[in-house]
C-alpha cells in the first residue's frame, strides 16, 4: 500500500542509474539538522557497496523545510541517485514508514533498505560491512553500532554507560535489535510486514522500531550484528547531562513494559509483567553495583534502577513526557 499523497509527497528526485537497476536504499530520516545532514549525506555518498544504490531523505519538518532545500542542493552537486520526499505528518514512524514505503514505490527492484540517522556519520565501509554480514549470516535484519561522539569531551567516561553502549560486541547472528539508526533490512521482511511498518502510537514515545523488531522476530525472521559497520552519533552536551540521562533510562523501562503488555494482553499478562518489573527493582541494587564496578562509572550503578521505576511507572500510569521523550532533536 503507497501513502497517501496528502501524507508524502516527492519534493526532488535525481538520478543516475535507472530505478530499476538499484539494488540498495540508504533512507535518511531528517528533522531540522540541515548542516548535520549535509556531514551525513557525506559519508552515505562515498559509500561502496558493489552495486547501485539510492539514498532517500525524508524531511519530517513540512513546514521548514530545511532539510529538503540542503539535501536538493547536495543532490544537485553530486552524481547519485537521491529522493527527498517530505513526510507531512510529523513524527520519527512516520517519518519511516514514509521512507521506506516511497523507496519500494521508486526502486520495485531493491534487495535491501539501509537506515542512517541526520545526527550520524557513517563509517568508510558502513554500508559494504552490513551488506557482508547479511550475506554470512543470512540474516534478515542486521544492524551496527551506534558509537556516541560527544560535543562535550570532558564527559567521554559517560560513553560507559549503558544508555549510550551498543547492545552487541562480535559480530554474527543476534536474538533481536533495538535502534533504527543504524540497520539493514531485507526486501523480504518489507515484503512481510504490515503497513505502516513502524506503529505511529510510538511516534513521540520511542520504542516504534522495538516494537517492528518483536513483530518481525514472532514472523520467524532472523537478527545479525556488524560490529565494523559502526556509524558516529553526535551527542549534544545536553544529553550527557544526568538529567537526561535518568529521564532516558526511566523510558528504556518505560518501552519494556510497554512492549511487554502489547507480546501478553490481559489480566494474567499484566501480572507476569508487574512481577517481573518487581523483580528487577529488588535485584537493581546488586546488579547495579556489578555494573558500577565493570564500568568504573558510578552513574552506571543506578541504571537498573531506574529502568525497575520505569517499568513501574508506566505500569500504573505515572510517566510524564519528560521520561516519554526525553529531547534528542
Amino acid at each position: 500500500m503507497t501513502p497517501p499523497l496528502q501524507d508524502v509527497t516527492v519534493f526532488y528526485q535525481a538520478a543516475v542509474d535507472a530505478a530499476d537497476n538499484i539494488d540498495l536504499v540508504v533512507t535518511l530520516p531528517t528533522f531540522r539538522r540541515p548542516e548535520h545532514l549535509i556531514k551525513t549525506l557525506k559519508t552515505v555518498v562515498s559509500q561502496a557497496p558493489g552495486c547501485p544504490f539510492a539514498i532517500v531523505v525524508m524531511e519530517n519538518d513540512a513546514d521548514g523545510l530545511e532539510g529538503a532545500d540542503a539535501a536538493k542542493m547536495f543532490f544537485a552537486d553530486h552524481r547519485v541517485n537521491g529522493l527527498v520526499v517530505i513526510a507531512h505528518q510529523r513524527g520519527n514512524c512516520h517519518a519511516y514508514n514514509a521512507g521506506w514505503s516511497m523507496a519500494l514505490s521508486h526502486y520495485p527492484n531493491l534487495r535491501a533498505i539501509a537506515v542512517i540517522d541526520d545526527d550520524e556519520i557513517a563509517a568508510p565501509d558502513w554500508l559494504d560491512s552490513l551488506v557482508s554480514i547479511q550475506k554470512q549470516t543470512g540474516a534478515d535484519i542486521v544492524g551496527g553500532p551506534q558509537l556516541p561522539d560527544f560535543e562535550d569531551k570532558a564527559r567521554n567516561d559517560r560513553k560507559r554507560h549503558p544508555v549510550f553502549m551498543p547492545h552487541y560486541d562480535t559480530s554474527g547472528p543476534v536474538p533481536i535489535l533495538y535502534s533504527s539508526g543504524n540497520v539493514l533490512i531485507t526486501r523480504p521482511v518489507l515484503d512481510a510486514m504490515p503497513r505502516p511498518f513502524l506503529d505511529p502510537l510510538f511516534n513521540f514515545i520511542g520504542g516504534g522500531d522495538s516494537d517492528f523488531y518483536r513483530r518481525c522476530r514472532q514472523k520467524n525472521f532472523t537478527f545479525g550484528w556488524a560490529m565494523e559497520a559502526w556509524v558516529a552519533e553526535t551527542i549534544p552536551a545536553r544529553r550527557t547531562e544526568m538529567s537526561w540521562i535518568r529521564a532516558r533510562s526511566l523510558r528504556n523501562g518505560a518501552i519494556s513494559a510497554m512492549l511487554e503488555h502489547r507480546a501478553r494482553p490481559g489480566f494474567a499478562g499484566r501480572s507476569k509483567t508487574i512481577a517481573k518489573s518487581l523483580a528487577l527493582l529488588a535485584a537493581s541494587p546488586f546488579r547495579g553495583i556489578k555494573l558500577w564496578r565493570s564500568a568504573n562509572l558510578p552513574s552506571a550503578g543506578l541504571y537498573h534502577f531506574y529502568v525497575a521505576v520505569g517499568r513501574l511507572m508506566m505500569e500504573f500510569g505515572f510517566v510524564n513526557e519528560q521520561y516519554r521523550n526525553p529531547e534528542k532533536n
